[in-house]
């Protein structure tokens, strides 16, 4: 049993599931991402027999058995223009991608509000300078 779960210990590490990043010419840094599922199971028991088989005089008769699945759950994409986003293999990618779009989305219509609230300063800037000019009349 000790063995098998040293086993399962070497092969489920945080390499296993947060693979090797991986850098392209542009900057963006991709990192593959896993979900690692496992199993154990373990059994045994002594039993009596004519002949004594084990050093205590009870034979003993025992197994275990692990299994591991890992599966490619998607990519972490690091960009320096595009920011950090999740891109999912499989799944609903429809919502998924609405959802990753929510924070984009929202500096955008930041941005606009504040550009907005700057052209307003501007034209109430602009009027006021054009009333005040409008009682100056040039003497000649």
């Amino acid at each position: 049993m000790k063995t098998a779960m040293e086993s399962i210990k070497g092969m489920v590490d945080v390499n296993t599931i947060v693979g090797d990043a991986v850098e392209t010419s542009d900057g963006t840094v991709i990192i593959p991402i896993s979900r690692v599922t496992f199993g154990f199971a373990a059994g045994g028991g002594d039993f009596e027999t004519e002949e004594a088989v084990h050093h205590d005089g009870h034979p003993f008769g025992g197994g275990s058995g692990a299994g591991v699945s890992v599966k490619p759950v998607g990519f972490l994409v690091c960009s320096p223009t595009n920011g950090i986003r999740f891109m999912p293999v499989e799944g609903n990618q429809i919502y998924e991608r609405v959802i990753d779009m929510i924070p984009q989305a929202l500096t955008k219509i930041q941005e606009i509000m504040r550009r907005r609230d700057e052209m307003d300063e501007f034209e109430e800037l602009a009027e006021t300078a054009e009333t005040q000019g409008a009682g100056h009349q040039p003497s000649m």
